[in-house]
């Protein structure tokens, strides 16, 4: 089976990312990808099957699942009927910090993110507390968004309601290589995508011919580079929406070089022009970057 990597990045001003998405089945993308991330995923209500490592199962009346960094995992909307409604959060394990987890009142949570490496199937009492928890981040401003994803962790670690959902998880090599020459591009682009890209410099870092990246990124990451640096300038924008700015500011703080080919680009993207977007942001969820 084909392991899509997907590059997340986190919400303006905060440490996590926080998607809620509510969508018909039949729209819903399931394939089977990894991410560097804790990823926390609450499917409200519902039955489905979702993959996790090399298990395969099916949930009913919603799910909660916590996986671990780089643990191949489908989306949860494969057999679902109706609309799918689901709250994920995505964090690096590094914001909880080892000076952090070393303290005496993180002992449960550091517990439970090592376990969550063979991905963490929580029971329905747990998953209805945590539920309306998770659904009350979306209102809340970063800090108490913050404090609110901690007592949510302790919540689940300090719960023996739960199932681990593999006996052992082994990574593949492939993933491995794949990740630290990827993280070394994307990291490039992140520190340089309001100017201009040169592809010859993203290749040498990646130790390749122009030609052979091309080929490569393509191959692992399922779109072309030149899309791959559109989507990521137009997840920015976005963000910068969101913002006191106007659409001219945020076209050249994302490195385009003209209003109407990025208000095209955006539209292509998001299916709404920047200024229907900045109408609607606030209740709007876009992940351009899940390829």
């Amino acid at each position: 089976m084909k392991i899509e990597f997907e590059l997340i990045q986190e919400d303006e001003g905060s440490s996590f990312r926080l998607i809620h998405e509510r969508i018909p089945a039949e729209n819903y993308s399931w394939q089977y990808h990894y991410h560097p991330e804790c990823e926390l995923v609450c499917v409200l209500a519902g039955n489905g099957t979702r993959q996790v490592g090399n298990h395969a199962g099916s949930y009913d009346n919603g799910d909660l699942v916590l996986m671990g960094p780089e643990l191949p995992h489908s989306g949860f909307g494969l057999n679902t009927h109706g609309m799918i409604e689901q709250v994920v959060v995505q964090f690096k394990k590094e914001v909880f910090a080892d000076p952090l987890l070393q303290r005496p009142e993180m002992k449960q949570i550091a517990l439970m993110l090592d376990r969550a490496k063979y991905g963490i199937s929580f029971g329905a009492e747990v998953k209805e507390q945590a539920k309306k928890r998770l659904v009350r981040l979306l209102k809340l401003p970063p800090f108490e968004r913050f404090m609110e994803i901690l007592g949510i962790l302790q919540l689940l670690a300090a719960s023996d309601d739960y199932s681990l959902l593999n006996n052992q998880v082994t990574l593949p090599n492939t993933i491995r290589k794949v990740h630290v020459r990827l993280q070394n591009i994307f990291n490039y682009v992140e520190q340089n995508y309001q100017e201009e890209i040169d592809i010859r410099k993203v290749a040498e870092i990646a130790h390749l011919t122009v030609p052979a990246f091309c080929n490569y990124f393509k191959k692992i990451m399922n779109i072309t580079f030149t899309d791959f640096i559109n989507q990521y300038r137009i997840e920015q924008a976005c963000i910068l929406l969101q913002q006191e700015k106007s659409i001219g500011e945020v076209c050249f703080e994302c490195g385009f070089n003209n209003v109407p080919y990025f208000n095209k680009v955006f539209k292509s993207i998001t299916k709404k022009t920047p200024s229907e977007f900045k109408k609607t942001a606030g209740s709007y969820s876009y992940r351009a970057l899940a390829v």
